[in-house]
């Protein structure tokens, strides 16, 4: 089954991008959320004459997403969590602890674009990866530090 995003889906694709899932997928969860449509002929016409009108602004998003990449490119994290004698971490440090160091060195991200691929449970250095636009990401290197 063709479907067409509504919003970006994480693992799955981007705004506007026309992807095959499973029938399942699309009828049971990406169509009744609102977060896919069914890609039939006229919708992909609708799609293509969207997108279309939409060119100019695209290229100003993604234009400010470079910006915004070049200005984080050399900023490095500094993330404080409770540990044990060991250096374990109680608990994990998540997305949502990125995105606060990162609001503290002045730049407003939305915690939802961030990635952190292993999981973070021990006193160490580790990568987040920002994605802020379908084309342009930045890899923002950060340290977990005792308390």
């Amino acid at each position: 089954m063709q479907v067409i995003l509504k919003e970006d889906v994480i693992n799955l694709g981007y705004k506007d991008d026309i992807v095959t899932v499973k029938d399942g997928y699309g009828r049971n969860f990406l169509i009744p959320t609102g977060k896919a449509v069914i890609a039939s002929e006229s919708a992909k016409k609708v799609l293509a004459e969207n997108l279309r009108q939409r060119a100019h602004k695209l290229a100003k998003i993604k234009e400010d997403a470079q910006a915004l990449a070049a200005k984080l490119e050399g900023v490095a994290l500094t993330i404080g969590a409770k540990t044990s004698s060991t250096g374990t971490i109680f608990g994990s440090v998540t997305n949502i602890q990125v995105a606060d160091a990162l609001t503290k060195a002045g730049f407003e991200v939305d915690r939802k674009i961030i990635y952190i691929k292993e999981s973070v449970k021990e006193v160490g250095s580790y990568k987040a990866i920002l994605k802020l636009h379908k084309e342009v990401s930045v890899e923002i290197p950060f340290e977990v530090v005792s308390e």
